[in-house]
């Protein structure tokens, strides 16, 4: 994607009107394109579906610190990781608000201290993980390429009431990421010099070191005002031993960070937000595998807010307003000045403001010269963007000396995981999982039984209007298997009754459920129970629903009784014949079904009985 000679993206659009594919094994020109079509189509095919993502080969292989072995072709799916063939990457990433001082400012040194831990793990880490082929096992050995990033990047800037899209956001993330690599690089040339190099170093001493000393020179660019002299000394500092001991000793790694999603591991380390993304939104839904939503609040809104200056009595009001108006807009006592610092990637459900696309492609480009490997990121745009928009997205990228690009139009793939809020369907969903607890003083009934010389006591707790809406079993000693079971059916019987489940489903599904213990009980209205569970649900119907089925019982057989129909006659038929054999229990010669013969059983399959002559 990367014209020949350094000239301006439109010009390079304008003048290199064809593209080439050539043959990998040969080299041999197989098509030819025109530069502009392709570009176009690349922009439609992300404005519909969010693909493809960019990576321009020329930027990419400018910044390889192994260029004497071979060129860089490819990354992984990714986009962060981008290496030679055939090799592999330890990643970790560090929580960047646990490395703060009480003042809200970045801790350097516990900063720098958590790096060099986290790339000695990694280095031993190489020697003792499992690799998917010999040859990738061979590479990674023979280049050490570690992955060390971080997340909470936009939460960080936000606590220091920071924008993330302003110079002095992106200055500061560009100090934090300079820190974390020249850290790293200063770690790694100190285990090389106790232990040794990676083994192809002294092939690419030439090309490393030349790519060392670009990040270097990145780091004096920084703006000192923004920074202030301490930290912006901190950065040379790191980026001066990296270079000194690099030099005299070489470097244990090839590479050594990159900027990975943290997606998953965001949520396990309670990050506000992942990589180097902004929040998506202060107020976000995440939809889970197994159906239902989650709702995500931002937690690091009222330390910004404090930052900022506000009392506690004004940030609570913030932050309450937030949770009920899914936005920070029109908050009480918020200053205007101060909206930017809670900017997000997406609009708000009830707001108007986010971060241009702009403000994303400009903070990678902060950040992207302090990296061995790329940035996995999203450029978010809005629903409404435009194809044209896109391509200036792409060209705006190779601008600003990024090794790839992912652009994402809100919407445009059918389903995505994080929402800034509820279409209507979702919201009847929540208002139906609702959970109606019950008071904290409530009517009860207790109920003693026996099923097979097991005692045990059945509590129901009522809602006002006499409805069940919760269980309690106790059984046996505590901490037996008897009494762990009934625990666990009763508080998930609790929690079914609470969030809306009819009791007639649930005694209709768990009704004759068939396991040891089962036999006889001291209820003559349930003389036989097939198992506890069967007894606790015929008792609940019985308790509870006992009315309605007698009317239903009795309706039944009137119908009956005047031949309605043929069906009618059948189904009060099945009804009897399920209603007597409720309790029968199985045959002790053949395992059948046993029915009722007078007072006692008979099996129709072996002629056995359980009593009767």
């Amino acid at each position: 994607m990367d014209p020949p000679v350094p000239m301006s993206a439109v010009s390079w659009i304008q003048v290199y009107v064809e593209w080439s594919t050539r043959a990998v094994t040969t080299g041999e020109v197989v098509d030819t394109y025109s530069a502009r079509d392709l570009l176009r189509m690349m922009a439609e095919s992300a404005h519909s579906c969010g693909d493809p993502g960019i990576q321009f080969d020329t930027t990419v292989n400018d910044w390889h610190t192994c260029s004497n072995t071979a060129r860089i072709n490819a990354s992984n799916p990714c986009s962060e990781y981008m290496f030679l063939d055939n090799t592999a990457c330890n990643l970790s990433s560090l929580n960047l608000m646990k490395f703060k001082k009480e003042n809200g400012d970045l801790d350097v040194e516990n900063f720098k201290h958590g790096i060099k831990v986290m790339i000695t793990a990694q280095e031993i880490i190489v020697d003792n993980a499992g690799y998917p082929t010999p040859t990738i096992g061979k590479n990674s050995h023979l280049f050490r390429p570690l992955g060390l990033g971080y997340a909470n990047l936009g939460a960080f800037l936000m606590s220091l009431g920071l924008p993330y899209d302003s110079e002095a956001g992106r200055t500061y993330a560009g100090a934090i990421t300079a820190i974390m690599h020249g850290e790293a690089y200063h770690t790694s040339a100190l285990i090389a010099h106790d232990v040794g190099t990676f083994p192809e170093f002294s092939l690419n001493r030439e090309p490393m070191l030349s790519v060392i000393k670009k990040h270097k020179d990145a780091a004096t660019k920084l703006d000192t005002s923004t920074l202030g002299e301490k930290l912006y000394q901190d950065v040379q500092q790191c980026w001066d031993d990296a270079l000194l001991h690099g030099e005299d000793s070489g470097y244990k790694n090839s590479q050594v960070t990159v900027l990975a999603p943290t997606g998953t591991i965001g949520f396990m380390m309670d990050c506000d937000t992942t990589g180097v993304e902004p929040d998506i939104a202060l107020i976000k839904y995440k939809k889970l595998v197994g159906g239902g939503l989650l709702k995500i609040i931002n937690q690091t809104v009222p330390e910004a807010l404090k930052r900022l200056g506000y009392s506690k009595e004004e940030i609570s009001q913030i932050v309450e307003y937030i949770d009920e108006n899914e936005t920070i807009e029109g908050a009480p006592n918020l200053k205007e000045k101060d909206l930017p610092v809670f900017d997000c990637a997406f609009k708000p459900l009830n707001g108007s403001r986010f971060i241009h696309y702009m403000g994303h492609l400009k903070m990678m480009g902060a950040v992207q010269p302090f990296l061995s490997g790329a940035i996995s990121k999203t450029v978010n745009m809005p629903e409404e963007s435009s194809v044209e928009e896109i391509e200036k997205a792409y060209i705006k990228a190779w601008e600003l000396g990024l090794k790839s690009i992912a652009i994402y139009r809100d919407g445009s793939k059918r389903s995505q995981p994080l929402n800034t809020g509820l279409d209507s369907t979702e919201k009847t969903k929540e208002t139906q999982l609702a959970r109606k607890r019950l008071p904290d003083e409530r009517q009860s009934i207790t109920h003693k039984f026996s099923v097979a010389g097991h005692d045990g006591y059945l509590t129901v707790g009522m809602y006002d209007n006499g409805e069940p809406g919760e269980i309690f079993v106790v059984m046996a000693k505590q901490g037996s298997v008897v009494s762990g079971l009934m625990d666990t059916v009763a508080t998930s019987i609790s929690l079914a009754l609470q969030y809306g489940v009819p009791l007639k489903v649930l005694v209709d599904k768990f009704s004759h459920s068939r396991f040891e213990p089962a036999g006889f009980t001291n209820n003559p209205q349930i003389p036989i129970a097939k198992s506890i569970v069967d007894y606790i649900f015929r008792w609940l119907g019985q308790k509870f629903l006992g009315a309605t089925e007698k009317l239903q019982t009795a309706e039944l057989d009137v119908e009956t009784t005047a031949n309605v129909n043929n069906n009618v006659k059948v189904a009060a038929m099945e009804k009897q014949v399920f209603q007597t054999q409720s309790d029968a229990p199985p045959c002790p010669e053949c395992g059948e079904i046993m029915v009722r013969n007078a007072a006692c059983y008979k099996c129709l399959n072996c002629g056995a009985t359980n009593g009767c002559s």
